[in-house]
């Protein structure tokens, strides 16, 4: 299983555009073969950052995501809406069994 989470921080005045885009993403990830979970949270501290936690059966399913028609109209809307770059942090699942 590939892991990934994705740290985001929004620019203040963008956070519900930015809630609306992801959540069109997240609607298109979660039909993908091979997604297990794709969550999208928010600081309660600091409603300007995010984290998208996604789980794909294989490092191919992760990176055929990237491919997506959902993912890419997401990247190009967001891209001006972000404080800072958003960072990707690949992690190995050790529990459970993958």
């Amino acid at each position: 299983m590939q892991v990934t989470m994705v740290h985001v921080w929004v620019k203040p005045e963008c956070i519900d555009d930015f809630v609306a885009a992801t959540r069109r993403n997240h609607e298109g990830s979660v039909g993908e073969p091979g997604n297990r979970r794709f969550d999208v949270l928010q600081d309660p501290a600091d409603p300007s950052k995010f984290v998208l936690y996604e789980a794909y059966d294989s490092e191919a399913d992760a990176a055929r995501h990237k491919q997506t028609p959902h993912y890419l109209a997401w990247r190009d809307t967001v891209a001006e809406m972000m404080a800072e770059p958003r960072r990707g942090v690949p992690y190995r699942v050790l529990c459970p069994a993958p």
